[in-house]
């Protein structure tokens, strides 16, 4: 499963916003604007480094948690052990979700909630950000203005838990 191919399925998915992001590179670079063009070429970086995933690590990962649910089903190992997230008690937990997300629906990272049931609801949280893709969940003008202070609250506001 070539690197490519995920790519090109992601970019499909927003085509118009890719080719619009490039069209804005080349006048950056017409007009002389070095420090767009290198924003641009920052996010560009990170974002094809799905070309880095070797086929054999992106089709385990589809199988397991996509295909056959190994960890809501009791059946997902880490390194021989099994992993049992209802035994997770000593942390908070925070997901974040982006209402525009076209990868990962709404209403997904409940699951971590539903799984972790050891930990109080006062040290859970839950957060829809409004108007923000899959992307802009951990990258960009929104996760830095909009998401980013709430994560930097809510890990001050648990910080000592200590241990598990």
């Amino acid at each position: 499963y070539p690197g490519f191919l995920q790519l090109t399925g992601f970019m499909t998915m927003n085509l118009d916003r890719h080719v619009d992001a490039h069209l804005q590179l080349f006048r950056h670079l017409i007009t002389g604007d070095g420090e767009s063009a290198d924003a641009h070429r920052k996010f560009y970086d990170e974002y094809n480094s799905v070309l880095d995933l070797t086929a054999d690590f992106y089709l385990e990962t589809v199988k397991v948690i996509f295909q056959e649910h190994d960890l809501p089903d009791g059946r997902m190992r880490h390194r021989g052990e099994l992993v049992q997230p209802a035994a997770i008690r000593r942390t908070a937990l925070m997901t974040v979700e982006g209402e525009k997300d076209d990868i990962s629906g709404v209403g997904q990272t409940q699951a971590a909630h539903g799984l972790c049931t050891a930990i109080p609801a006062e040290r859970r949280r839950l957060m829809v950000a409004e108007r923000v893709g899959h992307y802009g969940i951990f990258n960009g003008r929104r996760w830095r203005e909009q998401i980013q202070p709430q994560v930097r609250d809510f890990i001050r506001t648990h910080a000592t838990l200590g241990p598990a």
